[in-house]
C-alpha cells in the first residue's frame, strides 16, 4: 500500500504545487461550461506566472482528464456513493484531476496527487466535501495499489468506450467501420498526444536549413516520410513563437496528414485559386508556397474574426498572392457573379465533425453528436453544388475534411457524382488516425471536372 506522508510534510508538498493543479480545475470547468479545450488552456496560460515544467503538467493535467473524462467517470461509479453524472460538477472535475494523477500519471507522487487535490477542495469552497474526495481518492490508491481496474463489460461497443473514453456513439461506428481490431487501434490513437508537425516555407527556407537552427536551440527534429516539407519536433522547448525562424516566417505548424492536401490539386504557378473554406489559413499559405507566389490565390470564410488570423499568418509566411474575403461560401456566385467559371483550382476543406482530430481535440468527442453529423452532411452537400459553378472547364477540385465518418466523406461524394455527369472521380483516399503514418485522420477526394 502506498504510504502517505505526515500533515507538516502534507501541507508544504500541496503548498508547492497548488497552482498548476488549481489552472487545471480552470481549465476542465471552463471546457465543461462550453469553451473549447485548446482557447481555455492558452487563456488560462496566459493568466498565471508558470515556469515551464509547470506549464507543461498544466497542458498534461487538462488534456489528459478531458481525454479521459468516460474512464474516470466509470472510476467515480465504482469508488464513490454518488454517481459521476450526479456529482455537483466542480467537485466531479476536481476528482477527475485527482484521479487522472493517481491513475495514469507514473511520475505524480500519490502524495501530491491526493494532498493537492484535497487542499484544492477546501480553497475552492468545497471545503465540507473535502473528506469526500479523501475517501475516494485514497480508495483509487488502494484499488491500483492492488492491481484492480474496471469490470470489463461484455458489450464490444461498451467496453472499447469506456476502456477508451469514448461516447458509445463513437464507439459503435468504429467497429462498424473498421471491425474491433481496427477500432481498437483508431481508439487508442484517439488518447495519444500528438505528433508536433512543422512545415517548412519553401519560399524562405528549406527544411535542412529550419532542422539545423531548430538543434543549435536544443530542439529535435526529423524529417517527415512522405512530406517534402514536414518535419516532426522530437523535444519541445517553450513557446513556439519564440523558436528560431518563427518570425521570420520560415515555418508553420501543421500536421502532417493535413500537409498532405493542398499538393493534390496541383495548382501551378499562374493558376486562380480558390481556398473557400480557409480558416485557420495553414492549405491557404500552403497553396502561396507550391505556387511559388505567383498567381491569383484567394482565402474565403465565413469568420471575419477567423480571416484576421489567415491573414495574419499568410502575412507571416510572406504569402503576398494571397486575398481575402469574409464571405458565406454557399453564396459566392450571388456575391461575386464574375467568379462563375473562374478558377482553375478549387479546394472544399468542408466543416466536419473532426472526427479525425480526436487526439489533437481532447473535447471533441464530447461535443459532436450524430445529429451534428447529419447537419454537417447536408452543409457540405451545399458547398460542393455552390462551389461548382465557379470551377472552369477542365479544372480541378479537392474536396477534403478532418473526419473519419463515411457520410460526410466517401458517401458524399458518391452522391455528388450521382448528380453531375460532367465530373469525374480522379482519385479519393481516407487515411485514418493510428496507423504508421502518423497524423490525423484526414479524407480527401480529387475531382476533375470534364
Amino acid at each position: 500500500m502506498t504510504a502517505l506522508p505526515d500533515a507538516a510534510a502534507k501541507g508544504k508538498s500541496a503548498a508547492q504545487g497548488l497552482l498548476p493543479r488549481q489552472v487545471a480545475w480552470e481549465v476542465l470547468q471552463a471546457v465543461a461550461a462550453g469553451a473549447y479545450a485548446d482557447v481555455a488552456l492558452d487563456r488560462a496560460l496566459r493568466q498565471q506566472p508558470l515556469t515551464g515544467p509547470d506549464r507543461s503538467l498544466v497542458t498534461e493535467l487538462s488534456y489528459g482528464a478531458i481525454r479521459q473524462r468516460q474512464w474516470l467517470d466509470a472510476w467515480l461509479d465504482r469508488l464513490g456513493k454518488v454517481p459521476a453524472r450526479k456529482q455537483p460538477p466542480v467537485l466531479r472535475w476536481l476528482l477527475h484531476l485527482g484521479l487522472y494523477q493517481i491513475l495514469r500519471m507514473e511520475r505524480i507522487p500519490a502524495a501530491a496527487a491526493v494532498n493537492t487535490t484535497v487542499e484544492l477542495a477546501k480553497t475552492g469552497k468545497l471545503s465540507k466535501l473535502s473528506p469526500v474526495v479523501n475517501g475516494i481518492l485514497r480508495s483509487a490508491l488502494r484499488a491500483r495499489d492492488a492491481g484492480d481496474g474496471l469490470p470489463i463489460l461484455e458489450d464490444p461497443a461498451a467496453r472499447l468506450a469506456q476502456e477508451q473514453s469514448l461516447p458509445l456513439w463513437i464507439a459503435e461506428q468504429l467497429l462498424l467501420w473498421r471491425g474491433e481490431a481496427g477500432a481498437e487501434v483508431i481508439a487508442k490513437s484517439c488518447n495519444q498526444v500528438p505528433n508536433l508537425d512543422l512545415r517548412v516555407n519553401r519560399l524562405r527556407a528549406s527544411r535542412q536549413n529550419v532542422q539545423q537552427s531548430l538543434a543549435a536551440f536544443g530542439i529535435e527534429s526529423t524529417p517527415i516520410e512522405d512530406c517534402p516539407d514536414g518535419l516532426q519536433v522530437i523535444g519541445s522547448v517553450g513557446d513556439l513563437r519564440q523558436w528560431p525562424g518563427y518570425l521570420e516566417g520560415h515555418w508553420c505548424v501543421q500536421d502532417r496528414a493535413a500537409q498532405w492536401v493542398a499538393p493534390l490539386l496541383k495548382a501551378e504557378p499562374g493558376d486562380r485559386v480558390l481556398d473557400a473554406c480557409a480558416a485557420p489559413g495553414g492549405k491557404a499559405s500552403h497553396f502561396a508556397e507550391l505556387m511559388g507566389n505567383q498567381g491569383e490565390l484567394w482565402a474565403v470564410d465565413r469568420s471575419a474574426g477567423r480571416l484576421k488570423r489567415v491573414t495574419a499568418n499568410a502575412s507571416r509566411l510572406g504569402a503576398t498572392t494571397m486575398n481575402a474575403l469574409a464571405a458565406d461560401a454557399t453564396k459566392l456566385l450571388e456575391l461575386k457573379p464574375d467568379w462563375r467559371g473562374s478558377f482553375q483550382r478549387i479546394l472544399l476543406d468542408a466543416p466536419c465533425s473532426g472526427l479525425g482530430t480526436l487526439a489533437r481535440h481532447p473535447d471533441a468527442r464530447w461535443r459532436i453528436t450524430p445529429l451534428q453529423v447529419e447537419e454537417l452532411v447536408l452543409l457540405q452537400a451545399r458547398l460542393l453544388e455552390a462551389l461548382l459553378p465557379l470551377l472552369s472547364p477542365g479544372g480541378r477540385l479537392v474536396y477534403s475534411t478532418c473526419t473519419i465518418h463515411p457520410a460526410e466523406n466517401v458517401a458524399q461524394i458518391k452522391a455528388l457524382l450521382a448528380k453531375h455527369d460532367h465530373l469525374k472521380l480522379n482519385h479519393e483516399q481516407q487515411r485514418w488516425p493510428g496507423l504508421e503514418s502518423g497524423g490525423d485522420g484526414v479524407y480527401a477526394a480529387v475531382i476533375d471536372r470534364c
